[in-house]
């Protein structure tokens, strides 16, 4: 398994870890096979989408925040982050990648984010 940790800026925010999750693979050694990317975090998560045009994260954190707005009344999560909870359940935690001849697999206009939504703070992100 290899490691890595994501210093995010914002509340919100869609990191492109595409990059880092190749270096993993290639330091793991794996050239042909499925990697799991996992991150250990309730308000963090994982979505494979758009990397070429930034108005598409803008648009999904416009929607997710349409979704599970930062405040509402009726919210019983003492932590005040209940909107990173749900935002976290809707991407889920975690993604599986297909390896080919050392390299992650991806469509022309696809990219890994991390999905910070209870920020700014360290995730960490695992790669096996």
């Amino acid at each position: 398994m290899r490691t890595f940790d994501v210093q995010t800026h914002t509340r919100d925010q869609f990191v492109n870890i595409t990059d880092q999750v190749q270096k993993a693979v290639t330091d793991l050694g794996l050239t042909d096979g499925v990697v799991t990317v996992f991150t250990p975090h309730t308000t963090c998560g994982l979505t494979i989408n758009e990397n070429e045009d930034p108005d598409v994260v803008a648009d999904l954190l416009r929607q997710l925040d349409v979704l599970a707005p930062a405040r509402q009344p009726f919210y019983a999560h003492a932590g005040g982050n209940s909107a990173a909870h749900i935002k976290t359940t809707l991407v889920g935690s975690s993604v599986q990648l297909i390896v080919a001849y050392g390299n992650i697999q991806l469509g022309m206009w696809q990219g890994l984010y991390l999905c910070e939504f209870d920020g700014p703070r360290i995730r960490h992100v695992w790669v096996q």
